[in-house]
């Protein structure tokens, strides 16, 4: 059954995993995490971005669009049922096939019933070397067919979670946009680490970056931040390349920074902490940024450059 009701806290984990090229271990793995999560008394589970499948992202294969799901499909399915099985709101991550050439990075949040509460594909989209997800993925649509920001939370028993995926965590305007359709928590599913010829001054430089930007979307919003990343070191299937070694160091922080848990670089774990409902409230009466915002003065923020 449903909770119709809320305290003032929340307990809320974060999974961070290793990935198979079998997307029945691979969930299986999933599984048994969220299933720690709830055994620890979390009412709010986020498991990290394409948590099914290997990062197949790395190089360009057409036949990869085989792993695609439609929504609903398999990978729904089975998430559906834990979270209505163990009366958690859970944040999962599908290759999503909408149609024909159409395919999306797609996190899906279930309801404690089991319902589809909301979707949100991710709307900025990296091509890097080792990240070429601009070749399988559509970035998600500005607006819902019904007029919603792409940007809008997604409405749950435990607050309005502002889902992001991943590369859309380096932009401030995207946590914004999220805070200022009322969201309580940032959300960020991330598949992100290091090239393995990265020196290891430079690897340090990326992971702090990584975690203080989305340290500054919490400050700035006085909202806090749930990121968790996969472990492991995954091949390049094409060879050309030594792979990737994603760097976890998942983390929760408060609606100041503050980090509230971290993991290593190494191991999959479950990072559960309570969180207090009512800190943002406090805190932006202390801290009124978005009383004190310029809105008259930021026009320019929709220009490409401004030349």
């Amino acid at each position: 059954m449903t909770r119709t009701t809320q305290s003032q806290e929340l307990r809320v984990a974060a999974i961070q995993q290793t990935c198979s090229n079998d997307k029945h271990i691979s969930l299986a793995t999933s599984e048994a995490l969220i299933r720690e999560a709830a055994a620890q008394g979390a009412e709010l589970v986020v498991l990290q971005e394409l948590h099914a499948t290997l990062y197949f992202c790395q190089t360009e294969d057409t036949s990869v669009f085989e792993l695609a799901e439609p929504i609903p499909g398999p990978t729904t399915q089975r998430l559906s049922a834990l979270a209505r099985e163990l009366e958690i709101v859970l944040v999962g991550s599908v290759f999503e096939r909408r149609m024909n050439g159409v395919y999306h990075n797609t996190a899906v949040v279930f309801e404690q019933d089991g319902e589809i509460a909301g979707l949100y594909r991710k709307m900025h989209i990296p091509d890097d070397p080792g990240f070429y997800e601009k070749f399988y993925f559509t970035p998600g649509d500005a607006q819902f067919n019904d007029g919603r920001s792409g940007f809008t939370p997604i409405r749950t028993s435990v607050g309005n979670l502002g889902v992001l995926v991943c590369w859309d965590q380096w932009y401030p305007e995207a946590a914004r946009l999220m805070a200022l359709a009322g969201a309580d928590l940032l959300i960020y599913p991330t598949a992100i680490g290091w090239d393995m010829n990265d020196s290891p001054d430079e690897r340090a430089r990326q992971l702090e970056a990584w975690a203080t930007v989305q340290r500054g979307h919490a400050v700035a919003n006085n909202l806090p931040v749930i990121a968790p990343n996969r472990v492991g070191t995954e091949p390049d299937p094409s060879g050309h390349s030594d792979g990737i070694r994603f760097w976890g160091n998942s983390f929760i922080c408060g609606p100041q920074g503050e980090f509230l848990a971290r993991a290593n670089d190494q191991d999959e774990t479950v990072l559960a902490v309570t969180l207090d409902r009512g800190r943002t409230e406090s805190v932006r009466r202390i801290w009124p940024y978005l009383r004190d915002r310029r809105i008259d003065a930021y026009g320019d923020l929709v220009k490409r450059v401004r030349d």
